[in-house]
This record gives structure tokens, C-alpha cells and sequence, in this order.
């Protein structure tokens, strides 16, 4: 029976510590931007490989 009480004990500590760390969160900004991550994927960085051209069939 006491170790519900030593696990309640831990799992309290552990839900308040998890809660103080999303508060921090919350006021370091670390949420401020929610639109950049969701259009994210629309915009591809193409990147230039000049040292790997693909030989192109001549057309006579």
C-alpha cells in the first residue's frame, strides 16, 4: 500500500515538472510561430550541382 503513495508522490512531481516546463516554453516564444511550419513543405531549396551535369542527347 505505500507504493501507490511513493507513486502518486513521483507522478505528481513528474505531471508538475513537465507543466513548469511548458509554461517556460510557452513564455520563451517557443510557440509564436504556427503558420511558417505548416506552409513549410511548399517551398523546396533547389540546390545548384554543377559538378554533376546529365549529358543530353544531341539532336541532329
Amino acid at each position: 500500500m505505500e507504493v501507490i503513495f511513493i507513486l502518486i508522490a513521483i507522478s505528481l512531481i513528474l505531471a508538475g515538472s513537465f507543466l513548469f516546463l511548458f509554461f517556460r516554453a510557452m513564455k520563451g516564444g517557443q510557440f509564436e510561430d504556427s503558420h511558417t511550419p505548416a506552409i513549410r513543405i511548399l517551398f523546396e531549396n533547389k540546390q545548384s550541382n554543377t559538378s554533376k551535369k546529365i549529358p543530353t542527347p544531341k539532336s541532329k
